[in-house]
């Protein structure tokens, strides 16, 4: 037996409410509602939430983002001195979001982030999303550019950023430009019906991944953006999404 179970009169009885995992004769339950527990190569998005980029991720302790795990505007790789960690802070401030990947853990637990590659870096415009992290699946990858128009990156730590498609990917500026133009009402609309799609997953327990939220998007494309979130619509649109998984697999 392992996490979340335990043993009365011969029987393994589940200890918390959550979706039950096998590897081979192991049996866990995960818990629905938890915290974040690290894993390296984990995809995360997280707020700044103090000066020497301590961010928050959802976990039991802050994670760390150090300036060396970090590519400085423009993706240079310069030497980390004092000026360059006086300059961090023309392009993060605190209350920043920043998608990361997990780097290593600390012995306490804490995780140690890196935004060495240029997909990762600052956060613009967009929505935030926290959801269970046990509900985020976990995929190869997890940016996601959806064909209704908008992107999301589904943060292994239950933070999910919904925001509009660029229209070319700017490389250059590694990851700390942050777009300020105004976000046309059609973008606007499709990232709100993505969120009320994600918040609908949630509240029926349906694992997240790019399939599962293009399938729920198209189901409620015949509901008004607001009715998404009535629980009889929702019950609605998540069936029929799950049924189409189902023909999906097989």
């Amino acid at each position: 037996r392992g996490h979340g179970t335990y043993v009365e009169e011969e029987k393994l009885i589940a200890s918390v409410a959550g979706a039950v995992e096998r590897v081979n004769k192991l049996v866990c339950v995960k818990a629905l509602k938890s915290r974040y527990n690290g894993e390296v190569g984990d995809i995360v998005v997280g707020r700044i939430t103090e000066k020497r980029w301590k961010v928050e991720t959802n976990s039991r302790l802050d994670s760390v983002l150090l300036l060396s795990s970090m590519n400085l505007p423009g993706g240079e790789l310069r030497r980390r001195s004092a000026e360059d960690e006086l300059a961090m802070r023309d392009y993060l401030q605190e209350g920043d979001l920043i998608s990361a990947e997990v780097q290593s853990i600390f012995s306490d637990g804490a995780v140690s982030l890196h935004t060495r590659s240029l997909k990762y870096g600052k956060l613009g415009q967009g929505v935030l999303v926290q959801v269970p992290p046990s509900l985020v699946k976990r995929q190869k990858t997890h940016f996601h550019d959806l064909p209704c128009g908008a992107s999301v990156i589904l943060g292994n730590n239950g933070f999910i950023w919904i925001y509009p498609t660029a229209e070319q990917k700017d490389e250059e500026a590694g990851g700390f430009t942050t777009n300020l133009e105004p976000v046309p009402l059609s973008d606007r609309e499709v990232i709100s019906r993505l969120r009320n799609c994600i918040v609908a997953l949630v509240t029926q327990k349906l694992m997240l991944f790019d399939t599962s939220i293009l399938y729920c998007y198209e189901a409620s494309l015949p509901h008004q953006i607001k009715d998404i979130l009535k629980p009889e619509v929702m019950e609605e649109i998540v069936l029929e999404t799950r049924q189409r998984l189902l023909d999906l697999e097989g």
